[in-house]
């Protein structure tokens, strides 16, 4: 067991009586309001629970932190959460079966960029599949380590999706109905309302619901998903709330698209017959499924004006099912298509955990010193049920029998358990900001993780257990250059897990391996500027991330952990109300990603890649939107987005080309409650990989140009 006298030590600023202009504090919480007035702008006086739990404004955190509000979604037209992390500095995001929900920032990807639940973790990269945005009330984002907030596996950063919850407003709806192109169709509503009035007890409930269905744009890809949330928030007395949230997800695609196959020779810029843009080469009957169930229950507690409590307990429920046909690649005169891949696959995911905060605003030598303790205590779970087959035909592209999953070989045999994974996590942290002087202050964070690992391989009779402990944190210097701009230096910690998520680890994955660890130094600046009608934010950084498994040089069929990487990236964003009608906004991230030790095997011996750029990280990119009010009821807009280039394999000799992306949209104002929207998506109809298979070089090819009609009103 660690030592925790350090933590506790630093309690004596934490008795220190608070002065009487001290501000009071806040209990945390969500407002949400259907007719909430449109922010515009940065928001940099606005607070993100992602970034530190001290409710810190995004102006005052030491960090490049940032948030697309419920505002920004529906200006956005973000069909999806993932949709709304691409409209954040440097987040490249995508959703190719398999992978769930992929994401590539500052360098990094897969497990090295933790995606959150209202702060917490599924430790599941499949798990974050992306979901309607209807339901959710902000997307938010802190670049690189960030474990001294939420654990394990954030070295390249932390995205946290934060769904909407009962709010006090007496009486709030909003719905939506749209149809797009392939069949395209949204219905959604939502609804807020006071179930009672006058003194004692007041209770607050909110139910959203949508529904989505969609014929897809590749050929045979059907999907409906629907989606439930609802809470229920409890004043119990002036000092003390609860909050019920419990959402349901259950989501159906047939034929799942993976991937369109790339010609020969692979070598170079990777090219797809644009004939075949929209084949599908899985069987007729491949499927995914998913079910998910969330419950959370949050108490608040406010003991006096600077101390307050909060405990969340949380539980997790999934089961997601694949059967498909997942590789296709051209023979060597590309006029052939070799399927291979029958996979069937079912996994069971359970998450417990309870996870407790105290609040504290006190003061320490005369200035004032804000602090926030906790443990966090959570049992992961997962089951496994793979089974896989090999080559199954050849067809002709174009028109072609796309056969049953039945018929692959070996298919038909009973599902079997695999591989069952228990993680168990014991965590404490310790976050403080202290005030060094009018306009000078330090924000630390401190973090220790105890975590049990056990994986039991059910075919080969093996069990492996393991157990690490992690100490992260941070420390940062924010200086207010004005009351309009400030200046902040950084430098955090992150761990990591071997195998990147332990709930999908294998025994060989994780016996031999420690934690893989990461450091960032990080300065930036954030302000407002042009008498509030301007505000930007600029963050320049270095991430090394050590000792992960690689191929041992001396030994091809062996591993050992000696890799290293390094990132160097700058970050901007900003906002300028040009004219009162006229709103621009863009954001625009640049990495250098490269690998300073990393050893592959090549034709059988280890090859080092040295230098190389990881696969699947753009260097460059960029998102840009300009938004006009015609008049009362007009409104209109254009945005683009750029990616660069990616290498499709670690040696960097196969890469697909960057691309860029535009669209517009005009919106009228049927009356003051309700808009009717037309937004045209990909502009140009550009042909584009928003993902690249590493193992056998399939595009994962974006959508074409579509039109989208919508109807938002609000009640």
């Amino acid at each position: 067991m660690k030592d925790f006298s350090l933590p506790l030590a630093l309690l004596a600023g934490f008795c220190t009586p608070a002065f009487a202009d001290h501000p009071p504090l806040t209990l945390p919480g969500a407002s949400v309001s259907a007719e909430q007035e449109e922010n515009t702008g940065l928001q940099l006086d606005d607070t993100a629970d992602t970034g530190s739990r001290l409710g810190l404004t995004l102006r005052e955190n030491p960090a490049s932190v940032s948030v697309a509000d419920r505002a920004r979604i529906e200006r956005l037209g973000a069909r999806d959460f993932q949709e709304v992390a691409n409209a954040l500095p440097g987040v490249n995001a995508s959703a190719p079966p398999g992978w769930g929900g992929y994401v590539a920032y500052r360098g990094f990807n897969g497990a090295q960029v933790n995606q959150l639940f209202n702060g917490i973790s599924l430790q599941y990269g499949s798990a974050n599949r992306p979901v309607n945005a209807w339901i959710y009330d902000r997307v938010e984002l802190i670049g690189g380590p960030s474990s001294f907030a939420h654990g394990s596996g954030s070295v390249g950063g932390t995205l946290n999706y934060v769904t909407k919850l009962a709010s006090r407003e007496e009486s709030a709806g909003e719905a939506r109905i749209s149809y797009a192109r392939f069949d395209t169709q949204q219905t959604a509503i939502g609804y807020n309302q006071a179930l009672n009035k006058g003194p004692g007890p007041r209770h607050y409930a909110r139910v959203d619901f949508s529904r989505d269905a969609s014929n897809g744009y590749i050929d045979r890809q059907e999907r409906v998903a629907d989606n439930l949330a609802f809470s229920l928030l409890s004043d119990l007395t002036p000092d003390l709330s609860h909050t019920l949230a419990i959402e349901y997800l259950e989501e159906q695609e047939d034929s799942p698209y993976w991937g369109t196959p790339t010609l020969n020779p692979k070598a170079g810029e990777l090219k797809i017959d644009r004939h075949e843009r929209f084949a599908n080469y899985n069987v007729e009957d491949g499927r995914y499924e998913q079910r998910t169930r969330w419950l959370r229950s949050i108490t608040d507690y406010r003991l006096d004006e600077q101390t307050s409590l909060r405990n969340t307990f949380y539980h997790y429920e999934g089961q997601r099912d694949y059967r498909n046909l997942e590789v296709y690649a051209y023979n060597a005169d590309n006029s052939a298509i070799n399927r291979s891949g029958g996979y069937r696959q079912r996994h069971d995911q359970e998450l417990n955990g309870n996870r407790f905060e105290l609040l504290r605003q006190a003061h320490l030598f005369g200035l004032a010193s804000d602090w926030a303790l906790g443990a966090d205590y959570s049992v992961n779970q997962q089951s496994v049920y793979p089974h896989s087959g090999g080559a199954f035909d050849s067809v002709a592209p174009g028109d072609f029998d796309p056969g049953h999953f039945d018929d692959v070989p070996g298919m038909s045999a009973a599902a079997r358990k695999s591989r069952s994974n228990e993680i168990e996590t014991r965590s404490a942290f310790v976050e403080n900001r202290q005030e060094l002087g009018e306009r000078l202050s330090l924000v630390t964070a401190l973090r220790y993780d105890h975590i049990d690992f056990s994986v039991t391989d059910h075919l080969n009779a093996v069990q492996v257990d393991r157990r690490w402990d992690a100490i992260t944190g941070r420390a940062g210097l924010v200086f207010d250059l004005s009351d309009n701009a400030s200046f902040y230096v950084q430098y955090s910690t992150s761990a990591e897990p071997p195998g990147g998520t332990l709930t999908g680890a294998s025994a060989t994955q994780v016996r031999d391996f420690d934690l893989s660890t990461g450091r960032q130094v990080e300065v930036g600046s954030k302000l407002d500027f042009l008498d509030g009608r301007a505000s930007a934010t600029v963050a320049a950084y270095r991430i090394v991330r050590k000792d992960f498994p690689v191929t041992d040089p001396n030994n091809a069929n062996a591993t050992i952990q000696a890799g290293q990487q390094t990132s160097d990236g700058v970050e901007l964003a900003g906002s300028f109300k040009v004219t009162e009608r006229l709103l621009a906004e863009a954001n625009f991230a640049w990495v250098d990603a490269r690998y300073d030790d990393f050893n592959e095997v090549a034709g059988g011996v280890p090859v080092s890649r040295k230098g190389k750029t990881p696969v699947n990280i753009p260097e460059r990119v960029g998102n840009l939107w300009l938004t006009y009010d015609f008049g009362p009821s007009w409104q209109g807009g254009v945005d683009a987005r750029y990616v660069a280039s990616v290498y499709a394999n670690n040696a960097n000799t196969m890469w697909v080309p960057s691309y860029t992306l535009f669209g517009a949209f005009v919106k009228y104002r049927v009356d003051e409650r309700t808009d009717l929207t037309a937004r045209l998506r990909n502009l140009t109809d550009e042909v584009y990989a928003r993902f690249i298979h590493q193992s056998n070089s399939q595009y994962y090819v974006g959508e074409p140009r579509s039109l989208e009609l919508s109807l938002n009103t609000r009640f």
